[in-house]
């Protein structure tokens, strides 16, 4: 819940509504964030007027929706809850530098370390479920229990999605009939509305947006990797999500990140990208193939991430500005529809280096 965004709060619990129309919270403009980014939105005069208690209006929340549920008779599937990793050794048969790993649903986790280092092999653990019977000797729990032997041998209970680098289509479909071939093997009833989902969000995280009659030979890397991020968050059975370096991909990270946790996959993210990595809630960090420790996003490193954005915000603005053929200068203007304030950035990248 922490993690969604106002939109799909709104969206999965329409009846949240009435607590933010309770509260005089105004919204509008702010569903792509989440309620805490929201709330962080007020400045210090405005927390101190209204006496807003950010704490208690997001408990609040949580607990408003969980009451209106109960009364409404809302029952949600809940799928796994967690996925435990448990230690195993290195390469030297040194033992992993950390007790034990619990990751929960909607949570994102980044895997850091040097090519070749073992990222590939934690995540074979992870999709195959180990049992100390791998060469990394990890055991893998699910819901802090050991597996049904569904993840590891049934084709249609796949634990892990994989999303690489390269999504290079070569079947001849347009996208509606790739989409259309997928949901249909889901047995999913409403193919249309599902299909129309999709695109919809696809066309949120690529630059460059497409429709459904575009054959997927002809999408480009950020497209097709912004239709196999959306089909596999709305589409995929798969509780758990590995994305192979998305700084690469040519499409709204944040964007891509926040629709996974909303339709509340696990996301382990493989990245070179310093503000991926402090976007994730912890990070593992891969040595020698084994997991040498693992860290958790301190408050320091939240603030070094909002500047990291707006460094990130300011280069995106000047790529897309070279994109449209604009002349750029030290008197470059660039605003940005998703900041909250809609300011414009020229010149915060001196003062963000300072």
């Amino acid at each position: 819940m922490h993690k969604m965004t106002i939109g799909s709060i709104l969206e999965k619990y329409p009846f949240a509504e009435g607590y933010f129309q309770e509260n005089e919270l105004d919204i509008r403009g702010y569903e792509d964030k989440t309620f805490r980014e929201y709330l962080d939105s007020f400045s210090e005069e405005e927390v101190e007027d209204f006496a807003i208690d950010k704490d208690g209006l997001e408990a609040n929340l949580i607990e408003y929706i969980q009451l209106m549920k109960t009364f409404l008779g809302v029952e949600e599937e809940s799928g796994i809850q967690s996925l435990t990793i448990l230690p195993g050794h290195d390469k030297s048969n040194n033992p992993e530098g950390f007790k034990e790993l619990t990751i929960h649903k909607s949570e994102i986790i980044s895997i850091v370390g040097p090519t070749g280092s073992g990222k590939s092999r934690l995540l074979a653990d992870i999709e195959w479920t180990a049992q100390n019977d791998t060469p990394t000797g990890r055991t893998i729990l699910i819901d802090g229990k050991t597996p049904d032997t569904k993840w590891r041998f049934s084709s249609n209970n796949r634990l892990v999605a994989q999303l690489s680098q390269n999504m290079n289509f070569v079947i001849d479909l347009t996208v509606r009939e790739f989409l259309e071939l997928h949901a249909q093997s889901r047995l999913v009833e409403d193919v249309e509305g599902t299909i129309g989902k999709i695109i919809e969000a696809a066309n949120k995280l690529a630059g460059e947006k497409f429709d459904l009659e575009t054959p997927v030979t002809s999408l480009s890397g950020g497209q097709s990797r912004a239709l196999m991020i959306a089909d596999t968050a709305i589409l995929s059975s798969s509780p758990i999500v590995l994305i192979d370096e998305i700084e690469n991909a040519g499409i709204d990270r944040r964007k891509a990140l926040n629709l996974l946790v909303d339709e509340e996959k696990i996301v382990l993210m493989a990245t070179h990208d310093p503000t991926l990595a402090l976007i994730a809630d912890k990070r593992i960090i891969i040595k020698n193939g084994g997991i040498h420790k693992i860290i958790e996003t301190s408050p320091e490193e939240r603030e070094l991430l909002t500047k990291l954005e707006e460094i990130d915000y300011f280069v995106q603005g000047l790529r897309e500005d070279l994109r449209y053929g604009k002349q750029l200068g030290k008197n470059s203007k660039i605003e940005h529809k998703d900041d909250f304030t809609l300011r414009k950035l020229d010149g915060i990248l001196p003062n963000i280096v300072n």
